[in-house]
């Protein structure tokens, strides 16, 4: 099968999760910050325009990137979708008026060479094969995190805006390793029973949660990149370590090189700061 679709697919949900993300900052914003781990700021923002705009923008984000997910391996996948981070960037210079720093700039031109990279070295797969110790990890992996999220939703850190951020993006690395993995019974009503499909559910819910209280107390650049290192590398090392992903023959030497020039480009990005903004947002 050729990789053309998949990666478009890939691409179009890093375009769709950087402008969406910039929505949801202004919706979180605008509502009052959370304390802690608190399912209630979720019914505060859907009462926000931006948010449910920039959260629906998202949602096809995710779609287009199931689509990819299906024959991609993860180490492709979710480094073209830690892109949209350089979407956040150039959307928060523009409607947020972050300044960025001139190594973060470069930051971006670095990251869509990386990407370049992983997308001519990528093979397309199938789903992956799990076990049923790996379904009870995956299904644990979501008590893990709440219980990460609750501790660090009540510190008052400078950094709690970059936790936060990723832990989110564990729990969305969590969606793509279940997606992954994830058999599609036929009739569909079998999902059901499946502790796959019902981690994939709770792995979305907590880093939707996650994510919009990490807008609440950082930069949203900071905090998007943060959410894609963890979102990137985690699944991505699962993915080649158990589920057999690879890089198409003689090809080896671009992905790692282009694995490591991105997810290199989304820390540089993630770990400075941009400079003081200029005004309020302007959407």
């Amino acid at each position: 099968m050729s990789p053309i679709l998949p990666l478009a697919a890939a691409a179009g949900a890093s375009i769709c999760y950087g402008s969406g993300t910039i929505l949801q900052h202004v919706g979180a914003q605008r509502v009052e910050r959370a304390a802690s781990l608190d399912p209630r700021l979720l019914y505060r923002l859907v009462h926000q325009l931006p948010y449910v705009s920039g959260l629906a923008i998202d949602l096809l984000g995710w779609a287009l990137s199931l689509v990819a997910l299906r024959t991609l391996p993860l180490f492709a996948v979710q480094s073209a979708v830690s892109a949209s981070v350089g979407v956040t960037a150039v959307g928060a210079a523009v409607f947020l008026h972050e300044r960025l720093r001139r190594e973060q700039v470069v930051a971006v031109v670095v990251l869509l060479i990386g990407l370049t990279l992983l997308g001519f070295s990528a093979a397309a797969e199938g789903p992956g094969d799990i076990t049923s110790t790996g379904q009870a990890l995956l299904v644990a992996g979501v008590v893990v995190i709440t219980a990460a999220g609750i501790v660090v939703a009540r510190t008052k850190r400078r950094g709690t805006g970059a936790a936060l951020g990723a832990l989110a993006g564990l729990a969305f690395g969590g969606t793509a390793l279940a997606a992954r993995v994830l058999v599609v019974p036929s009739p569909w009503i079998g999902l059901v029973h499946d502790p796959v499909a019902w981690a994939l559910a709770a792995y979305g819910v907590l880093g939707t949660l996650l994510f919009g209280i990490a807008l609440q107390h950082g930069p949203v650049t900071v905090a998007t990149a943060a959410l894609f290192t963890s979102e990137t590398v985690v699944p991505a090392a699962i993915g080649v370590l158990f589920l057999g992903d690879r890089a198409r023959s003689g090809t080896a030497p671009f992905a790692i090189i282009g694995f490591v020039v991105a997810i290199g480009a989304v820390l540089v990005l993630s770990l400075r700061q941009p400079l003081d903004t200029t005004g309020p947002p302007t959407l």
